[in-house]
């Protein structure tokens, strides 16, 4: 039997609509709630524990919706917690990890750069993650402190976003490296900028498709997939501004969203 009930997407802010994007290309018949956190943006700059306290409202927020699975469409909110809200709640829940296991198996040269927020790379998650996927490359890790906020006022294609990441592309060029890993979902709004700086050589990757992919595996394995009869429809929530999230939600989602006002 089909469920039409929807999958709770949130993000620290509009960084998760990456991954969104990706969800609806291959659920094009799944409703959608989608929350941005906006009013506590950025996470990498709050401590683990305040980022478990929100994203456990948020859950609690997306499950009252009705949500019958959830994604945790935050690299930064994923490492705070992701065990924490799988063992508290009884629905399939999908969380983000930087790509790289599949940046250690697609270097040429053995050099990978992440770029990602502070939290996610200080991290238990992330270290776990280097031991069991590393395989020997060398893996060179580079913080970015504003550049979710940039993204998140909608600047992310002008010249102080370029500017910004030239100086955290530089270390990991002078190391060498022929693979860069976007680390935040914020971050593939910047891809063509990074591209653009890092050249043709140096493959950059993230990790919105995958999680769309394990989003479909993880409905049909609990039986919980939507699979037709019409197009899935999407509902925004923020705790900040809705006319300033809302422009913003426009500009890399399109349409015309109706975002509403939801503090938590």
């Amino acid at each position: 039997m089909p469920d039409p009930r929807p999958v709770g997407v949130f993000d620290s802010g509009v960084g998760g609509l990456s991954v969104l994007k990706e969800i609806r290309r291959v659920l094009p018949c799944e409703d959608i709630i989608y929350y941005a956190d906006s009013a506590y943006c950025p996470y990498g700059a709050r401590s683990p524990a305040e980022i478990v306290s929100r994203s456990l409202r948020i859950c609690d927020f997306l499950l009252g919706q009705g949500s019958k699975a959830l994604v945790v469409a935050c690299n930064t909110a994923s490492v705070a917690g992701l065990d924490v809200y799988r063992e508290k709640y009884g629905v399939p829940i999908v969380g983000m990890e930087p790509a790289v296991k599949p940046a250690t198996a697609a270097t040429r040269n053995g050099r990978v750069g992440v770029l990602a927020t502070s939290v996610t790379l200080s991290g238990d998650r992330f270290s776990s993650l280097l031991e069991r996927y590393q395989n020997g490359a060398d893996v060179y890790s580079q913080p970015c402190p504003g550049l979710v906020e940039l993204v998140e006022s909608g600047c992310h294609d002008g010249r102080e976003a370029l500017e910004m990441l030239e100086k955290y592309l530089a270390p990991l060029m002078e190391r060498g490296v022929d693979t860069v890993v976007l680390g935040c979902t914020h971050y593939p709004f910047l891809k063509e900028a990074v591209k653009t700086i890092v050249g043709p050589e140096v493959a950059v990757i993230d990790t919105s498709e995958a999680v769309a992919r394990q989003v479909c595996r993880v409905l049909a394995g609990h039986g919980l997939e939507n699979p037709g009869g019409r197009e899935g429809r999407e509902v925004f929530h923020t705790s900040g501004d809705p006319l300033a999230v809302g422009a913003v939600i426009k500009k890399l989602w399109g349409g015309s969203p109706v975002v509403m006002h939801t503090p938590l």
